[in-house]
C-alpha cells in the first residue's frame, strides 16, 4: 500500500530536524552491514519465533507457515543464533552516529531476545502451556482477521491444524524440564479442548468451501486426539515435576539490561510500582467521593447498541487529538472497529486478547476488537466496554496500540518497522489512557473516570506482580489472589494474568515502566525547550518511533545517554546467560 505524504508539521525546531536527519539515515545506501544483518534476521525471526497469547509481538509469517519445535530445528537455531549474534558484535558501532547507534542496538536486543527464549526463559523446556499456544494459539491467530476467508487462509488453517500431532511429539520430547504449576495449567486448558475444537470447525463450515470444511474436520479429529493424549500425558507426570516458577533475580536482570533496555534494577521496579498504585488508589479514592450520588453507568442494551457507540467514539477519539493538538492522526490511518465475538473464535478466545492490530502489508484495513454481548457478569476489560467503549479504545486502539503500531509500521527505516518492545508499546497504552484523562476526554461521564484510575492500579499493580513471580517470592496462585483482592478484579482473569506474567517474566511491567519513562522523557524534553515546546510534536516522534525503547528514544531526542550507560553498567554485572 502506498501511504500519502503527510502534511509537513508544525513542530519546533528540534524534532524537525531530528526528523529530517532519521529520514536521511535511513534513505542512505548502507556499507556498515547493518541493514543486510538486520533484514536477514527480521526473515529469519519470522519463522522461528514462537506463537504467544500477546497482542503486541504478533507478525506476519510466511505464507504456509508452520511451527516447528523438532529437537534437531531448535538447536539448528541455537547455531543460526550465534552466527547472527557474531556477526552484529562484529560491526563497527564505535562509528556510528546516533540513530543509527540506536538501531544497532535495537538489532543487539532482538537477538537477546531470542536468546532469553531459548535458553533462559525456555519455555520449550520448561512450560506445557507454550505448546498449547503453539497448536491451539496457532489456530485462534488465524480466526482473527474479519472474513471473508480467502484460498490462502482456508490452506492454512489446515496446515495449522494437520502440524498440531508433530508439534505435541516434539512437546514430549522437549519437557524435560517441566513445571508442574505451568503443566497444571496445561491441562486445566484442555480440559474441554474436544467440545471445544468441535464448536470451532462446525462453526468455521460456513464460511469455508465444502471442501476445505470436510478436511478441517478430519484433521481436527487428529489435533484433538493428540492434544487428549497431551493432557494425559502430562497428568501421568505430573509428581515428578519441580514446582518453581520463577527465572530468579540475576536472570531477569539480564532481561531488563539486554533485552527491555530498561535501566532499573527489580527494587527500583517495585519502589516505581508502589509509588504508582498509592498514586492511583488516592486519585480513584479523590474521584469516587467528588461523584457520590451519581448514577453507576449503564451497560449498553445490546450489542448494536455498543457497536454504534463505539463507532462514534472512535470518530469523536480522533477529533479531540486534533482540536486539543495531542497528536497527529493522517488521514491514511484506517479506524479501530469493535465487532461481536464470533461463534468460530469464541471457543479460542483464552488464547490470547481478540483483537486483530493489522500488519506491515495490511494498513488499508481497519483494526478489530472482539466484543461479548453486554452483560453484567462480563469479566473485568469486558465490562468496562461494555458501560464505555473509550477507555479501550484509547488503549486498545486510537491513540493506543492498533494506531501507534500502524504508524510505526509506515517508518521509513525497515529495522524500526520490524522490531518490537512491549515496554514502549505498553507504555505508551498507558500513557495515552492518562493523557486523555488529564485533557478532559472523560469529563462527560465522571464515573469512566473512576474504571480508567481502576486501569491504573491494575498497571501499577502488575509490576510487583511481575518481579515477584520472577524473583520467587509470589507462586502463580498467590499472584492471583493479590491481584483479585487488591485491584479488585474477577478470579478467572487474576488467575489469566498471573499464570500468563509467571510465563513471560518482564512483561506485566511494561505498562507502568514504560510509561514512567515517557513522563520522565517528557519533562526533560519540555525543560530543555521551555516555552517552545511543543506537545504535539514530542507525541509525533514517540508514537513514531513507538516500537523503540524509551531508554534508546530518550538518547535520540535529547542527546542524554544516562539511561544508556546505567543499563550498560547493569548488564556488565549481571548474571552470564545460562
Amino acid at each position: 500500500m502506498t501511504i500519502p505524504t503527510q502534511a509537513k508539521s508544525q513542530a519546533h525546531l528540534l524534532f524537525a530536524a531530528l526528523g529530517v536527519c532519521l529520514a536521511g539515515f535511513a534513505a542512505e545506501a548502507r556499507a556498515d552491514g547493518l541493514d543486510d544483518l538486520a533484514q536477514e534476521f527480521w526473515a529469519w525471526r519470522a519463522v522461528q519465533q514462537p506463537l504467544s497469547h500477546d497482542d503486541i509481538p504478533r507478525i506476519e509469517r510466511p505464507v504456509d507457515w508452520i511451527p516447528d519445535w523438532s529437537h534437531a530445528t531448535v538447536e539448528r537455531r541455537r547455531q543460526q543464533l550465534a552466527a547472527f549474534e557474531a556477526r552484529w558484535k562484529a560491526l563497527d558501532s564505535a562509528q556510528f552516529a546516533v540513530p543509527r547507534h540506536v538501531d544497532y542496538r535495537l538489532v543487539g536486543s532482538a537477538l537477546a531476545r531470542v536468546r532469553w527464549e531459548l535458553d533462559i526463559t525456555r519455555g520449550w523446556r520448561r512450560n506445557p502451556t507454550f505448546y498449547v499456544a503453539q497448536t491451539l494459539g496457532g489456530i485462534f491467530e488465524l480466526l482473527l482477521p474479519p472474513p471473508p476467508f480467502d484460498a490462502t487462509r482456508d490452506r492454512q488453517l489446515l496446515l495449522r491444524m494437520r502440524s498440531i500431532p508433530a508439534t505435541i511429539e516434539a512437546a514430549k520430547q522437549n519437557l524435560d524440564e517441566a513445571i508442574r504449576p505451568f503443566a497444571e495449567l496445561g491441562i486445566a486448558e484442555l480440559k474441554d479442548v474436544r467440545a471445544r475444537l468441535a464448536t470451532v470447525s462446525k462453526e468455521l463450515t460456513p464460511v469455508l468451501t465444502p471442501t476445505t470444511a470436510r478436511d478441517l474436520t478430519a484433521a481436527t479429529e487428529l489435533a484433538t486426539a493428540a492434544l487428549e493424549g497431551y493432557r494425559d500425558w502430562l497428568q501421568e507426570r505430573l509428581p515428578s515435576m519441580a514446582a518453581d516458577t520463577a527465572v530468579g533475580r540475576e536472570p531477569y536482570v539480564w532481561f531488563l539490561s539486554n533485552v527491555a533496555l530498561v535501566p532499573y534494577l527489580p527494587e527500583e521496579l517495585l519502589a516505581m510500582g508502589r509509588q504508582e498504585w498509592e498514586r492511583a488508589a488516592t486519585f480513584e479514592t479523590y474521584e469516587k467521593n467528588r461523584n457520590h450520588g451519581l448514577p453507576q453507568l449503564p451497560i449498553f442494551p445490546t450489542v448494536e447498541a455498543h457497536l454504534k457507540k463505539e463507532a462514534e467514539d472512535e470518530e469523536a477519539v480522533r477529533r479531540f487529538l486534533d482540536e486539543k493538538r495531542l497528536l497527529t492522526v493522517p488521514s491514511w490511518v484506517k479506524h479501530y472497529r469493535n465487532l461481536l465475538l464470533p461463534p468460530y473464535l469464541a471457543p479460542l478466545t483464552s488464547m490470547g486478547v481478540t483483537d486483530d492490530l493489522t500488519g506491515p502489508s495490511r494498513l488499508g484495513d481497519d483494526g478489530v476488537h472482539y466484543i461479548r454481548k453486554p452483560a453484567a457478569d462480563l469479566p473485568y476489560f469486558y465490562l468496562s466496554m461494555a458501560r464505555d467503549p473509550r477507555g479501550i479504545i484509547v488503549h486498545e486502539g486510537v491513540p493506543g496500540h492498533y494506531f501507534q503500531m500502524v504508524v510505526s509500521w509506515a517508518h521509513e527505516n525497515p529495522i524500526r518497522r520490524h522490531y518490537y518492545d512491549s515496554n514502549s508499546n505498553e507504555g505508551i497504552g498507558f500513557y495515552a489512557e492518562e493523557m486523555m484523562l488529564q485533557a478532559g476526554l472523560f469529563d462527560d461521564l465522571p464515573r469512566s473516570r473512576e474504571i480508567i484510575y481502576n486501569f491504573m492500579r491494575l498497571r501499577a499493580l502488575r509490576v510487583e506482580v511481575d518481579v515477584r513471580l520472577a524473583t520467587g517470592e509470589f507462586s502463580i496462585a498467590q499472584a492471583a489472589d493479590y491481584l483479585a483482592r487488591t485491584v479488585p478484579m474477577d478470579r478467572a482473569t487474576a488467575l489469566e494474568e498471573a499464570a500468563w506474567f509467571a510465563a513471560g517474566p518482564g512483561q506485566a511491567i511494561t505498562y507502568q515502566i514504560g510509561k514512567l519513562q515517557i513522563v520522565r522523557l517528557l519533562a526533560d524534553a519540555r525543560r530543555a525547550k521551555g516555552d517552545a515546546f511543543d506537545l504535539r510534536a514530542f507525541h509525533d516522534f514517540v508514537w513514531k518511533n513507538g516500537n523503540v525503547p524509551l531508554s534508546l528514544q530518550r538518547w535520540e531526542l535529547l542527546g542524554q545517554r544516562d539511561d544508556v550507560d546505567l543499563i550498560e553498567r547493569h548488564a556488565a554485572s549481571s548474571a552470564p546467560r545460562p
